[in-house]
């Protein structure tokens, strides 16, 4: 490895510690452990940061059938809360019997199988990333909706968010949930004020009106009837499965158990009831203060909006929230401004849920052999790093593919976490089936019997709403996350099978009874090309090791004088023979691999260890100056069996002088993190 690479590796490190601190020792991962304050904002953003943007959605799909169709909203915001209600039921469930973490997932493949377990895992990873993309999408139209000077950026603003809040959990688990605990609650509270205004202006009747109220909705020409006929009812069915993006979010607090404090079930277990309770609250007092302020939203206000019998050409649609903190405290009111804030702010921490649970699915499914191995790996923070950097480099493609248009990728949500709900909730059934065979308490058979109930109630629930979910979605971009599913099973399928043969092929056989097999023979080759201090390290090295043969090795090429080299050896009197392989084509490594070929045909329990004097130099640029052919035969020999590549090294003085300033360098990291 030239001293080039050691010089980058110090300059990297340097860069890593001022952007996520020292790194954590193994033993401090207890300290990691989240009591409820930090838990309920740290896994439950998403789920409550959904309420900025499940009612825009069931507004918006409403509106394709006018104005009358807003009488429906508060029905479809009923039974959104109804299904949330049961989802938290079930998954409490879930929590208590599967505590060790991995959610749905560890849920599904304990009960159902590993294939139906590799569907849930693909299914919540393609959730996770909407969720990014979703979130902050939003987040970023609503600072364009309070500083209209940033509209038209919203695209790059997401991009950056992205950036800055996995940089924040690559900090580690506890920071990032204490720096965005305040902002969560922040949200909790700006939205609470605003219901509890709204509701006693509602009461009073002195509330004000929103700035899209004197504007008429013009409906879509295939529902100029309203909500009438077999096309009305299809689409109130999509206005809530719209709605029940409000559900996204509630499984992250099962697959984190293992980041709560004990006892982890049962603090895991209030923190969700507390979070269904809230989010559910917000979501229904938001739809029914969009109607009591008469908000209008749209998909294209330059199409389904008039005013006075005439289309809008200049007007900014803002979120529903937005306007009804237009209409409860006033357009240049201060807490109009405190609320697009706090509501952008929890939309952009929304994508926390998601880098905290992200993560910790793929490290399940790398310990299942789903998945690459790095992702199982903990960080020097403690946070399982590299998974949070595939989650930030997708959510940025996904961004930018769509140009952070929200409704679009709304299309694309919420398909696989209800897949995963749905699967799960089988698997509770099949699991509560099995305890009961074994136990033979009354009073706990009982106990199952009724969870198993719920949980039965649950799985006819969220597969009836899994279907209305595709068939309603299907066409407007619910088959690019089923089809980004399927890609993904496919793949975690082939890097299963992968490590299965890798397995087996490295396992001892069942005879061996952990005896070594030791090679018959060992020969020795030190290539040669010229003689020097790098050659003759290579040549000491070898010969210490006393090989079966040692022998020097040198190619009659361009770049090798064969007669110069010979007769230098013979003037050194070096007591280890010299090989000569002619090269008719000029060829370095075709004679060298033929060769050592040849030794290994000898005996198949034969080894060969070829030596490669190698000299390192101190800058990068100076790489480019010297022959490569020696690096391009490591490449081949290390396709041949029972060979073994040994790369002498010798430093160059400027080598030196960087392997010195290196040295020091990994001193001070080694103190830094003591």
């Amino acid at each position: 490895m030239s001293t080039t690479v050691f010089r980058v590796s110090g300059l990297t490190s340097s860069l890593k510690r001022a952007l996520i601190g020292r790194a954590y020792a193994t033993e401090d991962l207890s300290r990691e452990r989240l009591p409820k304050r930090i838990a309920l904002p740290t896994f439950a953003s998403d789920a409550l940061s959904s309420v900025a943007y499940a009612p825009d959605e069931i507004l918006l799909t409403l509106a394709l059938a006018g104005l009358s169709a807003y009488a429906v909203g508060p029905w479809v915001a009923v039974a959104v809360v109804a299904l949330m209600v049961m989802v938290v039921l079930c998954n409490r469930n879930n929590i208590t019997e599967f505590p060790q973490g991995g959610g749905d997932y560890t849920v599904v493949h304990e009960t159902l199988g590993r294939s139906a377990g590799r569907v849930v895992g693909s299914a919540l990873m393609v959730d996770y990333t909407l969720t990014v993309a979703v979130s902050i999408s939003q987040a970023a139209a609503y600072m364009t909706g309070a500083l209209p000077v940033l509209h038209g950026w919203e695209m790059h603003i997401a991009i950056a968010l992205i950036v800055a809040i996995a940089l924040i959990n690559l900090r580690g688990v506890r920071e990032s949930g204490r720096v965005l605990a305040i902002p969560v609650y922040f949200f909790m509270g700006s939205i609470g004020l605003l219901l509890l205004i709204g509701a006693v202006q509602a009461i009073l009747g002195d509330i004000g009106q929103a700035p899209s109220a004197d504007y008429t909705i013009v409906p879509d020409a295939a529902f100029d009837q309203g909500l009438t006929a077999l096309g009305g009812g299809f689409l109130v069915l999509r206005a809530f499965s719209s709605g029940c993006a409000a559900l996204t979010g509630v499984e992250a607090i099962g697959n984190g158990v293992p980041s709560f404090r004990p006892p982890k079930s049962r603090n895991a277990g209030l923190t969700l009831m507390m979070l269904g309770g809230i989010a559910s609250t917000m979501l229904l007092g938001i739809v029914l203060l969009a109607g009591a302020t008469g908000v209008r939203f749209v998909e294209d206000p330059t199409v389904h909006l008039q005013l006075d019998g005439k289309p809008v050409t200049e007007y900014q649609q803002i979120p529903v929230i937005g306007q009804i903190a237009q209409a409860v405290f006033g357009t240049e009111s201060v807490l109009f401004y405190v609320i697009s804030v706090a509501t952008g702010l929890v939309l952009f921490l929304a994508a926390n849920t998601a880098f905290n649970g992200f993560p910790n699915l793929a490290s399940a499914l790398a310990n299942s052999g789903y998945l690459p191995r790095q992702l199982r790996l903990r960080g020097e923070r403690l946070a399982f790093s590299n998974g949070i950097l595939v989650l930030a480099a997708v959510a940025i493609v996904l961004v930018w593919a769509t140009r952070a248009e929200v409704t679009l990728l709304i299309q694309m949500y919420i398909v696989g976490v209800f897949v995963s709900f749905s699967l799960a909730q089988a698997g509770m059934v099949r699991h509560y089936t099995r305890a009961l065979r074994v136990q033979t308490r009354l009073r706990q058979r009982r106990r199952i019997q009724l969870s198993r109930g719920v949980n039965a109630v649950g799985f006819a629930v969220v597969t009836a709403v899994l279907v209305v979910v595709i068939a309603t979605k299907f066409l407007q971009g619910a088959w690019v996350a089923l089809l980004a599913m399927a890609v993904l099973w496919l793949v975690m399928t082939m890097i299963h099978r992968h490590y299965t043969v890798v397995r087996r092929e490295l396992e001892l056989p069942h005879d061996q009874d952990g005896a070594v097999i030791r090679p018959a023979r060992s020969h020795a080759i030190v290539l040669v090309s010229r003689i020097d201090k790098p050659t003759l390290r290579a040549l000491e090295v070898a010969a210490a090791t006393r090989p079966t043969t040692l022998e020097a090795l040198t190619v009659a090429d361009d770049d090798v004088d064969w007669r110069t080299v010979a007769a230098h050896w013979r003037e050194l009197d070096v007591h280890v023979p010299l090989r000569i392989l002619y090269s008719p084509y000029r060829q370095f490594r075709a004679p060298v691999l033929t060769h050592v070929m040849s030794l290994l045909a000898r005996n198949p329990r034969d080894v060969v260890v070829v030596y490669i004097p190698e000299f390192l130099v101190g800058h990068w640029w100076e790489e480019f100056l010297h022959n490569q052919s020696a690096r391009r035969l490591r490449a081949h020999l290390a396709h041949l069996p029972r060979v073994v590549i040994a790369t002498v090294p010798w430093q160059l003085g400027s080598a030196h002088e960087v392997a010195g300033r290196m040295q020091d360098s990994v001193r001070t990291t080694a103190r830094t993190t003591r």
